[in-house]
């Protein structure tokens, strides 16, 4: 069954055809109370497999029973009764950022249906040497959904004093590992930023000796590729994938920046299939917008990424560096192209800041604003090649969003997905959304217990009609919340209803101690 037809037939006409399927309850309890029964549901159990009619019990933050219509139903203390419409595991983002400790209630994730986010993207991480006590404290301030962490890359050489150094010595290498092992007992995995300093100035012989301690223990690393330009973006890509020989690897936002068409994304996507095809476990994930958002530190050379570069080497090459600025920019579809997200010029393209200071854009990049002064949504991506790659069966869906970023990735993404790929455009099933958005990020992360429906999985659901899911959320107006999400449950509470947070269920996660046993 195609689940593309959920969203253009009726829901009573598909909750009578699940009716007809016979089966007892899947349980893992005997009957009796629990503490929430979401009857009546259309479930999508995260596999990818059809929608089928069913009830789900709840006890103790986990699920209890899956019941099929015409078993008896256990006594609760709450009943949600979803007439017909989907439930779903909540949905996991692979690629968050935010700060639990400023934003525990993280609604625009909660509001688009997400109830799990991973923290510590490009490199950067909060500091290796109390990363277990940043998850206390994480935990202590009771997030509203559940939150795991990466270790940073470049978080790893500032603890271990490399820096910006190209190559670090022997004694800060056995610091990056040692500090690597540790912090995996609490990370799932790795991080790179290779487009950003300091991880830009590592080089292989570094990366593989990391990727093999991130191997060791079945972990993955995530990365931000060191080029997402087209004309670089094999290479960059073949990189992570010699990675691949040692560990999981995982591509951070996929995308082509210049490319064009179907066929350039088939090339990409062929490039990945490859390397699995020689036994590399390469995955991706991306957002369904044509702007990437960051720092302006992506228009500077790799030799003037911070401020104090800049300053320094301003007065020696400041012809070199305005000539770069203004060819980077321009082939970047110009100045105005890149939406400035940062206060005071939040919501101004860099073309309209310039003429209102009446000087070019490079100079008001290198005088006014500097690398390191402001963050901004850049338009350069195709939207032809994006469809492509969002719907191949390895990429998953993440936000790389975050609750204050001025672009509507960080409100909207999972919500128009829904909206635009699978109800609008039926580009995707259904189902095949919900799964890129549940079990695909947890079996990429290493989450056993999430991301599926099933008896003694974690509680984490989501129930809505997908005809009603919209993502308001636009590059002038970033900050509207995604609706149509009537209920966000996590671990077995139900955190959002009716449009308003209820109450704070989440948990710190961290991984298991698993190990290969083959090695890598």
């Amino acid at each position: 069954m195609q689940i593309s037809r959920v969203v253009s037939a009726t829901f009573g006409a598909l909750l009578a055809a699940a009716l007809s399927v016979s089966g007892g309850a899947l349980a893992i309890a005997s009957p009796g109370s629990v503490d929430l029964l979401v009857q009546n549901a259309l479930l999508l159990d995260g596999s990818g497999a059809p929608p089928r009619a069913a009830s789900v019990a709840i006890a103790a933050g986990r699920i209890a029973a899956v019941h099929a219509p015409g078993t008896p139903l256990p006594r609760a203390t709450r009943v949600i009764d979803a007439k017909g419409r989907v439930l779903a595991p909540g949905f996991i983002d692979l690629h968050a950022h935010g700060d639990p400790l400023a934003t525990p209630t993280f609604e625009n994730f909660l509001a688009m249906g997400v109830t799990t986010i991973v923290l510590g993207q490009d490199g950067q991480s909060p500091d290796t040497g109390g990363l277990r006590a940043w998850q206390e404290a994480v935990a202590a301030a009771r997030p509203a959904l559940n939150v795991a962490t990466l270790v940073g890359h470049g978080t790893l050489r500032a603890a271990a004093g490399v820096g910006h150094a190209p190559i670090p010595d022997v004694a800060q290498t056995d610091a990056m590992l040692t500090a690597l092992e540790a912090a995996l007992d609490d990370a799932y995995g790795l991080s790179l930023g290779l487009e950003y300093a300091p991880g830009l100035h590592a080089g292989e012989l570094e990366l593989r000796a990391l990727a093999r301690v991130v191997g060791a223990r079945d972990r993955v690393i995530m990365s931000h590729l060191r080029s997402e330009d087209d004309a670089a973006l094999p290479a960059a890509l073949d990189e992570l994938l010699r990675l691949g020989l040692h560990t999981r690897v995982h591509v951070a936002h996929l995308k082509s920046v210049f490319g064009y068409g179907s066929a350039r994304a088939e090339a990409i996507l062929s490039q990945l299939d490859m390397a699995r095809r020689g036994g590399v476990e390469v995955t991706a994930d991306l957002y369904p917008y044509t702007a990437s958002y960051t720092g302006l530190d992506l228009l500077f050379p790799p030799w003037a990424k911070t401020d104090a570069e800049v300053r320094e080497l301003t007065p020696e090459r400041r012809r070199e560096l305005t000539q770069w600025l203004r060819d980077r920019v321009n082939a970047r579809n110009g100045p105005g192209a890149t939406l400035l997200g940062t206060p005071p010029h939040a919501g101004r393209t860099l073309a309209e800041l310039a003429e209102s200071l009446g000087k070019p854009f490079e100079q008001v990049l290198l005088e006014d604003l500097g690398p390191e002064g402001a963050s901004a949504a850049y338009f350069v991506m195709d939207e032809a090649l994006q469809e492509r790659l969002l719907i191949d069966a390895h990429v998953a869906i993440a936000s790389d969003g975050s609750p204050t970023a001025f672009h509507p990735r960080g409100h909207g993404t999972f919500a128009r997905v829904i909206e635009v790929d699978v109800v609008a455009r039926q580009r995707l099933a259904l189902a095949e959304a919900v799964r890129k958005m549940t079990s695909l990020p947890a079996d990429i992360l290493g989450l056993p217990d999430r991301g599926r429906v099933a008896p003694g999985l974690a509680a984490d659901l989501v129930l809505f009609d997908p005809s009603r899911v919209s993502a308001p959320a636009s590059y002038t107006t970033p900050f509207a919340q995604a609706t149509g999400f009537d209920v966000v449950i996590v671990n077995g509470g139900v955190a959002r209803e009716a449009g308003a947070e209820i109450a704070r269920y989440g948990q710190v996660l961290r991984p298991e101690p698993r190990q290969l046993a083959s090695g890598r």
